[in-house]
């Protein structure tokens, strides 16, 4: 009797399943083809029975969700608006709990954060809850945590703590650090993945159109990318100048003279301030080569000694820098440092072999095309045998600018006005054919070592 008892209770159990399975499953294809419609307002009142009574049924739920409360919220104002603000953030809380490994912390965690950010007036959330929110995030999984905006947002907020006095220096500081490792880090993420492709491409093999959306996708993601960096390099501006950091690296010094992780981060910030003049510099770069000596102290190095007018030991450690590093997108961006210390000074030839250096190994980086083009063109006067020939370098270094626009996607409009400048300085439509050399190859001597072109007059 109780086996028979039993075997009903299962069978019962049974249809029970698979009729909440069926319900589940027709009102799940009903919002979802509200959804699509984009009459959400339909859309609602299946999707809330579903989400309440089967929430871990099907991922939809979650994406199509979204996009409901998404409407809601722009829809709404006051108490209501609230409202749906607050429950889509229950939403994806509910959507970790059910789907964790497909809920990234830091990608949702931010996304939370940064709703409640542009809705922080409604909310009335102060700016200190909402950097402790974007913190915890962040900390929760950094590699997820990857947004640009909520990058740049993370980082706004710890400089209006810092401007009410709310946080000091040095956490602003270490931040900084931290949201440029960051930008720096996805960069090189993006660029890597950018840089298969246009090799593929400089092959003569076309693109599938799969690749050729990807592309776009990477190239998107850089110029955010790009933007951040400029934007928190911005914000940061004056509060981190030499008369805050040299006090702050001096205190701190005893302490962390044996800390790479510290040295490293005090060193690059004194160098990008151009604090390099003072003796604490020089200090905290003999201590980085000390407590762990790399590429990068070597380079740190290079720079100290070029300081004190070293030319020939500095460049000796400059190359060993180079041939240190084995990571090829920091090569990449090693090269191009050092390429832009040897243009400052005037050592254009052997500028131009670091920064060729760096357009090989990072393809997707067009600043190093800029850099030979800027040295081309300050150069004209005293590569060129006649003025004509002498105006034929700005073409030169026109074709330079045009690679950047090709490769580089931040570059686009910074490419494009050195190309419209270059080709003003260079020889008009008029002057060749006045001159009779359309068509004409002009060999360009001293350092370039090149030859051009003269273009045709149609």
């Amino acid at each position: 009797m109780k086996t028979k008892i039993t075997l009903l209770a299962l069978l019962f159990l049974g249809l029970n399943f698979g009729f909440a399975q069926e319900e589940a499953m027709t009102k799940l294809s009903i919002f979802h083809e509200y959804v699509k419609a984009k009459n959400y307002d339909a859309a609602y009142n299946p999707w809330m029975e579903v989400r309440n009574k089967y929430p871990n049924f099907n991922i939809a739920i979650y994406s199509d969700g979204e996009k409901i409360l998404e409407d809601k919220i722009e829809k709404s104002s006051g108490a209501d608006k609230v409202a749906y603000i607050n429950d889509l953030v229950k939403l994806w809380d509910q959507r970790a709990e059910n789907f964790a490994s497909k809920t990234p912390k830091g990608e949702y965690g931010a996304q939370a954060c940064q709703l409640m950010y542009e809705n922080r007036k409604v909310l009335n959330k102060t700016d200190q809850e909402l950097y402790d929110c974007f913190d915890a995030a962040y900390n929760a999984d950094k590699e997820t945590f990857t947004n640009p905006k909520s990058l740049y947002t993370y980082f706004s907020l710890m400089v209006q703590l810092y401007d009410d006095g709310k946080k000091p220096a040095a956490e602003l500081f270490s931040k900084y650090d931290d949201v440029s490792d960051k930008v720096e880090a996805e960069t090189e993420n993006y660029s890597r993945k950018l840089n298969k492709l246009i090799e593929k491409e400089d092959s003569g093999t076309a693109l599938t159109s799969k690749e050729g959306k990807y592309k776009k996708y990477y190239e998107s993601y850089l110029r955010a990318y790009d933007q951040i960096s400029e934007g928190i390099a911005g914000l940061l501006g004056p509060r981190a100048n030499c008369e805050n950091l040299i006090p702050i690296y001096s205190r701190d010094f005893e302490e962390n003279q044996t800390n790479a992780v510290w040295l490293k981060r005090a060193v690059s910030r004194m160098y990008q301030k151009e604090c390099t003049d003072d003796a604490l510099y020089e200090t905290l770069v003999k201590a980085y080569d000390e407590a762990a000596p790399s590429a990068d102290t070597k380079y740190f190095v290079g720079t100290v000694l070029m300081k004190n007018n070293k030319e020939t030991e500095a460049i000796n450690y400059f190359q060993q820098a180079y041939d240190l590093e084995s990571d090829t997108f920091k090569k990449a961006n090693l090269a191009n440092r050092i390429g832009l210390i040897l243009k400052k000074k005037g050592r254009f030839s052997q500028a131009r072999t670091y920064f060729r250096d760096a357009l090989s190994l990072n393809p997707s980086n067009g600043r190093p095309y800029l850099s030979i083009a800027d040295m081309y063109a300050d150069s004209a006067n005293s590569c060129g045998d006649t003025n004509f020939n002498k105006r034929a370098v700005y073409w030169l270094a026109a074709d330079e600018a045009r690679k950047a626009a090709r490769v580089d996607p931040t570059m686009t409009k910074h490419a494009a006005a050195s190309v419209a400048n270059y080709m003003a300085k260079a020889p008009s439509k008029s002057e060749i054919f006045t001159a009779g050399r359309a068509g004409e190859t002009i060999n360009i001597g001293c350092w370039i070592n090149s030859s051009i072109k003269v273009p045709t007059i149609n």
